[in-house]
């Protein structure tokens, strides 16, 4: 682990195609060793690539946390769901390397990926956690003013055990509270 004083100049910036092997490294541990995702294969960089090259082509952001030349995390946004009805609605991604966990390059990778989406007319922001006992993301997701909308039980089978979805939500600029105009996303 690296102290919290040591991650420094951390630069939030668009995810490069070169940043894909460690953000392979960072996923792979925590499909391996976690439950924030339901994966149980880490994919490899081919694949990270095609996943990247779809939200890229969709105009969503997708962010690293760059510390002194090392990506230490990433974040994206990507469809909710794929109906057109869910099209003002975003789900945020956020993975951050163990060696610089709670050094705020989580806080930093949401704080900013929430700011693109609301200037990109995004209206909600869906947090699906896995594990109700991820108290890491759930505290991460409730600092950034998510607020719990609910726990599906029991629904992933990883690691020999039954695990949680907990579901967090956010409004972004006027959430529902109007009517999207012509300037937000298809």
């Amino acid at each position: 682990m690296i102290a919290a004083d040591e991650v420094t100049d951390i630069a939030v910036r668009e995810v490069r195609q070169s940043d894909l092997p460690a953000i392979q490294r960072i996923y792979a541990h925590h499909v391996l060793h976690g439950l924030g995702s339901f994966e149980e294969q880490p994919p490899d960089v081919a694949t990270l690539l095609a996943r990247f090259s779809t939200l890229w082509e969709r105009g969503l952001p997708s962010l690293v946390a760059d510390c002194r030349g090392q990506v230490r995390g990433y974040a994206y946004a990507g469809p909710f769901r794929p109906r057109s009805a869910y099209r003002h609605t975003v789900e945020d991604s956020v993975y951050v390397d163990p060696a610089v966990a709670r050094c705020g390059v989580g806080r930093s990778l949401l704080g900013a990926l929430v700011v693109r989406c609301t200037a990109l007319g995004f209206r909600q922001m869906i947090a699906v956690i896995g594990d109700s006992d991820n108290t890491a993301s759930i505290r991460l997701h409730t600092a950034l003013g998510f607020r719990h909308a609910g726990i599906i039980h029991g629904v992933g089978f990883k690691h020999g055990r039954w695990v949680d979805v907990v579901l967090m939500q956010r409004a972004l600029g006027e959430g529902g509270g109007s009517l999207p105009t012509a300037g937000e996303p298809p």
